[in-house]
């Protein structure tokens, strides 16, 4: 089975290759040839988010639990974060400011925590304002229940859209059969909400008896990317598969994406999950890699700093230790190319207010792409 996935993988990539011989050859040009990384904040451990003051200083989030502003070479720990527990693949996750930040000031966490109900933790999103070195006026916008000791799948990212509502994810938990179809349940779902907490009164399950009103979407394993398209303002997500079937998708409002009844991938042991790849009721990725890349980290690529790449998809890789590039014509894949191939794990990627693009890799820090 083993080998038969690799096949496939080969197959694909081939095929992606193929396609762009149809390609106008700027876009077939390898960008790798046109960069160099030039490391900006050196020794962090797992950087997982990160985003830009108006200053042009980084806040980044180091998963062990700090909260790091860096600027003028010197980096300052942050105090007055919630009480967070890191357990597996939980802890201190990402990081976004309020796109009229320099008007009120809001920063967005997300983070396990363990208050509330059960034993263990679950993801958080919570708000705070930076004065100076210290967090203030802290207020938990949304808590997953019950709590959980299973240290799986806690999503977790951010991203506003042009109308200001708050999107982030939460992963199913480890509780494939429980959490993701359960619309009554948290975990497995992309969730919509007004920058201080309130539930749109348009979400889509807001009329639902019982649902948890937060909900946008549903069916989602681990997404760990997510980002507004610059072009159509879609809310864009990649999301963990099991073994083969990382997914690209973009967020519709009341869509099922299927985990766990339709998947492209296999339990871990190479035994099926599912036979089913498709359902009407579903909908399919835009993309879907086999073997799994392990994702996290999204980006489309929206400034002129990259000529002819404008539009790109940019997608980490934990497991393979590269940056994907990925081409797309009418939502399609047509061409991938990895960079800063064999650096590391890739755990997070960001447009910077100069139209830069910042990397965070594990082990050595948030790297810049400068156009040679």
């Amino acid at each position: 089975m083993k080998n038969c996935i690799i096949h496939l993988y080969f197959f694909v990539v081939l095929l992606a290759q193929g396609c762009a011989q149809n390609v106008d050859q700027s876009i077939k040009t390898p960008l790798k040839e046109q960069i160099s990384a030039t490391l900006v904040v050196p020794n962090l451990e797992i950087p997982w988010g990160f985003d830009f003051l108006p200053d042009g200083s980084i806040l980044l989030t180091e998963k062990s639990g700090e909260l790091i502003h860096y600027t003028n070479g010197k980096k300052m720990a942050i105090s007055g974060l919630p009480e967070i527990k890191v357990l597996g693949q939980g802890g201190l996750m990402d990081v976004k400011l309020h796109p009229n930040y320099t008007e009120n000031q809001w920063i967005y966490l997300t983070y396990a925590s363990p208050e509330g109900e059960g034993r263990g933790v679950n993801t958080a999103v919570m708000r705070a304002k930076l004065e100076g070195n210290q967090l203030t006026n802290q207020k938990v916008l949304y808590k997953a229940s019950p709590n959980s000791s299973k240290p799986y799948h806690f999503g977790s990212r951010m991203a506003f859209d042009n109308n200001g509502y708050l999107y982030f994810s939460i992963g199913d938990r480890g509780s494939r059969d429980e959490n993701p179809q359960d619309i009554k349940r948290d975990g497995g779902k992309i969730y919509r909400i007004h920058d201080d907490g309130k539930i749109p009164n348009d979400n889509p399950f807001i009329n639902t008896s019982g649902a948890k009103t937060a909900i946008y979407s549903y069916g989602h394993r681990n997404p760990q990317g997510m980002v507004k398209h610059p072009t159509t303002g879609e809310i864009w997500i990649h999301e963990h598969g099991p073994r083969g079937g990382d997914e690209l998708n973009v967020v519709k409002k009341g869509k099922n994406y299927g985990w766990p009844v339709i998947t492209y991938g296999i339990n871990y042991s190479g035994t099926k999950i599912t036979d089913e790849t498709s359902r009407p009721d579903m909908e399919q990725p835009i993309y879907y890699w086999v073997p799994s890349i392990a994702p996290s980290g999204l980006e489309v690529i929206g400034s002129d700093k990259y000529p002819d790449w404008k539009g790109n998809v940019l997608a980490g890789s934990l497991v393979f230790q590269y940056l994907e590039r990925l081409v797309l014509e009418d939502n399609q894949v047509i061409y991938r190319e990895k960079l800063l191939d064999g650096m590391g794990r890739v755990r997070s990627v960001n447009q910077g207010p100069d139209g830069l693009i910042y990397v965070g890799i594990e082990g050595k820090g948030i790297y810049r792409l400068d156009p040679k």
